[in-house]
């Protein structure tokens, strides 16, 4: 697959996305980070700034989130709005890789964990390397199996994580890359 014809979906945010985007840089792949007023992120390439009518058309239930991934999130219009983002990103690729760690209830950890429930959501291929595991995994109908080393196999593919991005959560989106792009 040429790599000029690819975009990566993301947030630019520090961590696994910002890796994410060093890498897709790195290989000529274009990027598309969504984010919003006020919100601080690491990249500056390929910034996309949701407007308030375009975050609103991504608007979530934060009851309905809560429950979906057994915890109690935050009412904070920051919070929402990063969750509404986050819809962007995961509309955007037609395969999701993600960078966190696997809890036992199968949601992943933190607010990176509602990517991974849209996506299952949308059905769209879904890869998570759990950090904690040194391992991937993807969802097949209702359950994580372990995964041979996936490759990025769709131009246009979402690239997100953890902000706690480990050496091996590192290893493993330079790896994917230079899996995907020789």
């Amino acid at each position: 697959m040429n790599p000029k014809e690819c975009i990566l979906y993301s947030g630019g945010v520090n961590g696994a996305e910002a890796e994410f985007g060093r890498e897709a840089e790195r290989h000529g792949v274009q990027e598309v980070n969504y984010g919003f007023e006020g919100h601080q992120m690491e990249r500056t390439r390929g910034i996309r700034v949701l407007t308030t009518e375009e975050l609103e058309r991504k608007d979530v239930s934060m009851t309905y989130v809560s429950k979906l991934m057994h915890r109690n999130y935050s009412t904070a219009p920051i919070f929402r709005k990063v969750l509404q983002s986050i819809c962007w990103q995961v509309t955007g690729g037609q395969e999701i890789f993600v960078v966190g760690q696997i809890m036992t209830d199968d949601t992943i950890k933190g607010g990176t964990g509602w990517g991974a429930e849209y996506a299952k959501f949308c059905n769209k291929p879904l890869y998570v390397f759990d950090q904690e595991r040194n391992g991937w995994f993807m969802w097949e109908k209702d359950l994580w199996k372990p995964s041979a080393a996936p490759v990025i196999s769709q131009k246009h593919f979402t690239g997100t994580g953890t902000r706690f991005l480990k050496e091996n959560g590192k290893k493993a989106i330079v790896d994917l890359f230079a899996r995907s792009f020789q």
